[in-house]
């Protein structure tokens, strides 16, 4: 089997501090997952989400300071919550403060919840496409602006016009921009002309396979070689030595485990784990993220980390 690239997911917005992101991503750093994502969103979907959120590009500048070799990332920032102009700047800004280690995960939004919990403005989905269409423009566009020179793009929804595209982020052209989702048409467009990694969340092997060979389609047609995009895929983790193990990971994170272990390659011991991922690797999955939803359990990432990836190395 190829090797796999694994990397830590959280979704902060169901309850968790600065500090409980922090303990994961020095953990994550420490036990070498490749990289610490965490979601954007302002609001729980279940829960009462306390302490509250916290704004992600805030807290990826707070640990990007607080460690010094994992990558750092948003799975996904929404357009709808940014101005794709601040956007550059924070993301160039995090990107300077560590040291070239930061990917932005970008998509079209889609919780109508959280936008009118926090006076966000919420478009169809038709309008959202086009402002992240505009947005990757923007973004690429001002990134790319040779230091001296200015940037105007004359959008629909945004319009640039005489800006010095300041600040350049510390990687060159830009930090990695990661697309994903499972729409049919305009994902794999944008993808196509934007991306350099694609990624599908929560997605059966068949569901994952379609969209793997769409996005290959639209990467081919636009002339892209077919290694230049990195195939990647988010599974909730729930990860055990034993039954008794399994059963209470699961129940702390409110879920089923017969359930968790029909849905997600990584829910199971860590025989299991290895050989559902089997069949996902020859689908071409090349990374994966692993959805971590209990933030206090750190002794599950050391289980993963020494019991399944030693098992795949």
């Amino acid at each position: 089997m190829p090797s796999l690239d694994f990397r830590v997911f959280v979704e902060p917005q169901q309850g968790a501090s600065y500090a409980d992101q922090l303990a994961v991503a020095q953990a994550a750093e420490q036990l070498g997952y490749s990289a610490f994502f965490r979601s954007d969103h302002y609001l729980a979907m279940a829960g009462d989400g306390l302490p509250g959120p916290t704004d992600s590009w805030v807290t990826l500048g707070g640990i990007a300071r607080e460690t010094s070799t994992i990558r750092l990332g948003t799975m996904v920032t929404s357009a709808t919550f940014r101005h794709p102009g601040p956007l550059a700047i924070a993301v160039a800004q995090v990107d300077e403060m560590s040291g070239g280690r930061v990917e932005l995960g970008i998509g079209a939004g889609w919780f109508e919840a959280e936008h009118l919990a926090y006076a966000i403005p919420f478009p169809p989905l038709g309008e959202r496409f086009d402002r992240l269409t505009e947005q990757l423009h923007i973004l690429t566009g001002l990134w790319g602006t040779p230091v001296g020179d200015t940037f105007d793009y004359p959008g629909a929804h945004y319009t640039v016009k005489d800006s010095p595209a300041l600040p350049k982020p510390a990687q060159t052209p830009h930090p990695p921009i990661i697309i994903g989702g499972g729409g049919p048409k305009r994902t794999p467009a944008l993808t196509a002309q934007f991306a350099d990694e694609f990624n599908i969340p929560f997605a059966s092997l068949e569901d994952l396979t379609a969209q793997y060979d769409r996005v290959a389609t639209a990467v081919a047609a636009a002339g892209r070689a077919p290694d230049s995009l990195v195939y990647s895929a988010c599974f909730v983790l729930c990860a055990g030595s034993d039954e008794p193990e399994l059963t209470r990971r699961a129940a702390a994170i409110g879920r089923e485990l017969d359930e968790m272990r029909g849905n997600s390659p990584l829910a199971g011991t860590a025989g299991e784990i290895v050989d559902k991922l089997g069949a996902f690797t020859r689908a071409g999955v090349q990374r994966v993220y692993l959805q971590v939803l209990d933030m206090s359990d750190l002794d599950h990432l050391a289980f993963f980390s020494s019991e399944v990836i030693r098992q795949l190395e």
